[in-house]
């Protein structure tokens, strides 16, 4: 991809005057990093007292009609079921195959309200899906350049937002939909590094003043700007997989150690139309069938021709795991403890 055809994100000119190193990043030119320190420094701020990113490049997508909550159900691996209105939930959406086509965060607004946050690559594709399976009545709409998301990592990342009169006291993977200066901003305790911290979606056009004004108020903590650089090492650090290295199209949730993601007592659910039966045979802890060899799983008939069984479909070779990222559980039980 040329760099005239890449998209920007509404802080791009910030990006350009602080000196960032630009890079394509899921088809926008998003910052890496920072001179002064680059990577390593931008990480030492998250870990001691607080970083700012830019992460609108993120898609947005909204599902709204009657029982928009209980078709997102049916199609993600996580159960809305287990969280109410005002939280946030890790998901996947994954294909018939059982293979990750992404992970995703879904904002429960309402049961006729639900916002998405996919990965920018595959925001298309996702809300694509979503449109093919949806019955009549629902509103799905790719609300990708309508929003952008900041995140704010870090032990001071209260006190930063504290400063702009954001709330900071809802818990961790629930939101709250705040106005400041007289613009809606959603405020998620959410984040992909491992410590306490927020991501706020502004509208598109609002986004550059709440950026100055997060800088400003993280200036006396020593905050600094951070790209996607930092971000990454962030989360490899802590464990947490990234669609397109320990998460796609040939790894299902449970080769990727996200089975802790899957609903797997719902009922039915895209990958899972119908209920595993006897001949499902004996499961690991986290669900999946035991197989000696990997091999892909045999066709049932039902609904919409074929449909593989939770079992049959996450199925996971213990003895030749392809991810080193699974070493990392431990780290990432640790960073839940300082989320929180």
């Amino acid at each position: 991809m040329t760099e005239s055809s890449l998209k920007t994100s509404p802080l791009h000119d910030r990006h350009v005057a602080l000196g960032a190193k630009m890079a394509d990043f899921g088809g926008w030119e998003m910052p890496i990093e920072y001179p002064g320190g680059g990577v390593v420094r931008e990480h030492t701020a998250v870990r001691e007292r607080v970083g700012i990113f830019d992460v609108s490049h993120l898609g947005k997508a909204s599902v709204k009609g009657p029982g928009a909550a209980a078709f997102i159900n049916s199609c993600l691996t996580n159960d809305l079921g287990r969280i109410t209105v005002g939280k946030a939930q890790y998901t996947l959406c994954c294909d018939e195959t059982g293979g990750v086509v992404d992970d995703l965060i879904v904002y429960l607004k309402a049961d006729d309200d639900v916002f998405l946050i996919p990965n920018a690559s595959n925001t298309a594709e996702v809300v694509r899906r979503l449109q093919t399976a949806a019955p009549e009545g629902l509103e799905i709409k790719n609300l990708h350049d309508g929003y952008g998301v900041i995140a704010v990592q870090g032990a001071k990342s209260d006190a930063v937002l504290e400063t702009l009169g954001l709330p900071t006291d809802h818990e961790y993977m629930s939101f709250v939909e705040a106005d400041w200066n007289g613009k809606p901003v959603i405020v998620c305790r959410t984040g992909y590094t491992g410590e306490r911290g927020y991501e706020l979606v502004p509208r598109w056009d609002d986004s550059l003043e709440l950026w100055d004004a997060l800088m400003e108020a993280a200036a006396p903590y020593e905050g600094l700007p951070c790209g996607l650089g930092a971000r990454d090492t962030l989360r490899t650090e802590m464990g947490y997989p990234l669609h397109g290295h320990e998460l796609n199209m040939d790894i299902t949730p449970v080769q990727a150690r996200s089975g802790w993601a899957v609903g797997w007592k719902k009922d039915t659910f895209r990958c899972r139309l119908a209920p595993a039966g006897p001949s499902a045979g004996r499961r690991t802890r986290s669900g999946a069938r035991r197989r000696s060899s990997p091999r892909r799983p045999r066709a049932r008939s039902g609904r919409r021709g074929v449909c593989w069984s939770a079992a049959e479909v996450f199925r996971v070779h213990t003895a030749r795991s392809r991810l080193p990222m699974a070493r990392c559980w431990v780290r990432s039980l640790l960073a839940r403890s300082r989320q929180r």
